[in-house]
């Protein structure tokens, strides 16, 4: 491991502080405030959560593990579709609850250990899950960027999605340091001053927004009733079975990073329970779920400053941006073209991740156990099956291929054996599972 410029527990100048901090928000920005525009929340509260959620986080993991957690693209389709079954409160009802499983799994795993987490969740059901999640939302991506606001095919929209696509993928490939961790946030600039000189940006609400703003919260019992019904749970709930295994995978990685066994100490029932609240926190102030992130993730491996007082700074100056007004009238402003041209990379980005997991972990598709998980998993989330029960209950694409997943992977037979302990298997391995 090479030396850090600043560890986990160093404090930074002032200079350092608010640079190093800003750092940090930019790498994370252009996908946190992707997932409220493609979900119809407001992007303030986006920020401003992942300020606060980030706070939790480091509170409850004893400022040992210095992540920053941003919205989480797993549930951009689940919370379309709550919102569609009962608006946007049935979709912070069911965030709310998926967090609450994060702190059942944080206390089970205190108790029990994590080796059941592993036997549920092995890279052959969550990789083809992950594929599942970013090709499901292909549709989308294509939709927004070449369609116009009458919903009909338009050359000039689909224009600038693809100069924002370009801009995106240039800077992933060809940038260097800082910019190579904000490809995201590089192409939605172009891809806006490209619309912006085509005609498509409408900067009069950006000019009568104010500097001081009151988000737009959603609050449960005085926005919106509090009923938890079936269709709900079913919907959001099985889609933490993926994001908890994403977070153990940014675990594994960020343990690396640092070169300390952060699933042993702080523990990983901490930064589950960490995620989990920060997601509940979301919930309960209107804003998509959270989870650690892996831009961020990559500023610490890049600049080798660990310190938890920098990922601090970054989330109160997130939380001070949820405040200022004209910056959420200018997100707000950003044509659908761009947000769909950098949503192609990005959920293709998903998807191959997804891919990647099968790789890094060796699964082995000769063995006809591995193959029959993954295919029908494949089938079924990208094929929108739907289990219905009853006009109320049914449980849909990506949250039953999920469940089916983990069900043939404890009853099809030949299940390997999980590793005792999971940072030095990762390190003996050289790769992530």
């Amino acid at each position: 491991m090479n030396k850090p410029v600043l560890d986990i527990q160093d404090r930074p100048t002032v200079g350092q502080w608010i640079t190093l901090s800003l750092q940090h928000l930019f790498a994370m920005f252009g996908a946190t405030i992707l997932v409220p525009y493609l979900v119809g929340l407001d992007p303030s509260i986006a920020l401003l959560t992942s300020g606060l959620g980030t706070l939790a986080f480091l509170l409850i993991t004893k400022w040992q593990v210095p992540a920053y957690l941003g919205s989480s693209f797993a549930y951009i389709a689940p919370i379309i579709a709550a919102k569609t079954a009962g608006g946007p409160g049935a979709a912070m009802i069911g965030s709310f609850l998926a967090g609450l499983v994060y702190g059942v799994v944080a206390l089970i795993i205190k108790k029990a250990g994590y080796r059941w987490v592993m036997k549920l969740l092995p890279p052959v059901v969550v990789g083809p899950v992950i594929i599942v999640i970013g090709l499901g939302l292909a549709g989308t991506a294509v939709g927004m960027a070449m369609n116009g606001p009458d919903g009909k095919y338009s050359l000039l929209h689909f224009s600038v999605a693809l100069v924002t696509l370009a801009a995106t993928i240039v800077c992933s490939v060809l940038a260097r340091g800082m910019l190579s961790l904000i490809p995201v946030l590089v192409g939605i600039v172009v891809g806006y001053v490209y619309a912006l000189a085509v005609g498509l940006v409408d900067l009069s609400k950006v000019a009568a927004a104010k500097w001081f703003e009151w988000p737009d919260f959603l609050i449960p019992f005085a926005d919106y009733p509090v009923r938890i019904t079936a269709e709900i749970v079913m919907l959001m709930v099985p889609v933490a079975i993926v994001t908890l295994s994403e977070h153990i995978g940014h675990q594994l990685v960020l343990s690396k990073v640092v070169g300390r066994d952060l699933i042993q100490k702080p523990g990983l029932h901490c930064s589950i329970l960490g995620d989990g609240t920060a997601t509940m926190i979301s919930a309960l102030l209107g804003g998509p779920p959270k989870t650690t992130y892996g831009e961020n993730i990559g500023v610490l491996a890049i600049t080798r400053v660990y310190s938890v007082y920098v990922l601090a700074g970054a989330a109160v100056i997130a939380i001070a941006f949820g405040f200022v007004g004209k910056i959420t009238a200018l997100i707000s402003s950003i044509p659908t073209p761009v947000m769909g041209g950098v949503s192609i990379l990005l959920f293709g980005i998903i998807a191959s991740s997804g891919l990647r997991m099968l790789i890094d972990s060796r699964v082995d598709f000769g063995q006809t156990r591995n193959l029959v998980i993954a295919s029908v998993i494949l089938v079924i989330g990208i094929g929108g099956a739907v289990l219905k029960i009853s006009d109320s209950f049914q449980i849909t694409g990506m949250a039953l291929s999920a469940i089916v997943g983990v069900l043939l992977n404890l009853v099809l037979p030949g299940r390997p054996q999980e590793a005792e302990n999971l940072f030095e298997a990762e390190n003996d391995s050289g790769h992530v599972a």
